[in-house]
């Protein structure tokens, strides 16, 4: 078992935009697809771009969601692997919601099934990591970074360390650009 949790980091620049996120929201779905294109656009050498996997409770299944996630980011290619696991939880994300977040066919669902959805659409073998207890580590250690920084829907931004309004989930990478300045 690896002994390390790949952060979700990329780009090395001056200006730093976090996110955070939690893959179930359609707000969050929306804005992951935009991250990368706003990585390029500004350029990794420009920006850092950090992703904070964050747990809503309305979302019912978002702690298996968000733990499966946090799995993928153990070991050799962690972050890649987390990132795929986001983009493929975010393309269905209807297969891990409640209707009106409390009934349809997911009040049926177990953990072990919806970790299985997860590695199914990622590609992934997660059931190992998924019982790590570095796992459940790394998630005290996001909620508190959260909670510190009065975090509390998703997606919320920060932009060199302090939490930016301005940004939506809804607005275009130009627009997240130009608010970058």
């Amino acid at each position: 078992m690896p002994v390390s949790i790949s952060p979700l980091v990329w780009g090395q620049g001056p200006k730093l935009f976090e996110i955070f996120i939690e893959p179930t929201c359609p707000f969050c779905a929306r804005a992951l697809l935009k991250l990368m294109p706003l990585l390029e656009t500004v350029g990794p050498d420009q920006m850092t771009l950090q992703v904070h996997l964050y747990s809503q409770p309305w979302h019912l299944w978002s702690p298996v969601v968000i733990r499966a996630v946090t799995a993928a980011q153990l070991g050799t290619g962690g972050r890649e692997q987390a990132w795929k696991a986001l983009l493929a939880i975010g393309a269905h994300r209807t297969e891990f919601v409640m209707e009106d977040h409390c009934s349809g066919p997911n009040m049926n669902e177990t953990p072990a099934g919806i970790l299985g959805r997860i590695e199914k659409l990622a590609g992934l073998e997660l059931a190992e990591a998924f019982r790590s207890p570095l796992v459940t580590q790394e998630i005290k250690r996001q909620a508190r970074y959260g909670r510190q920084n009065g975090i509390h829907v998703t997606p919320t931004f920060m932009v060199n360390g302090l939490i930016d309004d301005r940004f939506s989930s809804g607005q275009s990478v130009e627009e997240w650009k130009e608010l970058l300045g």
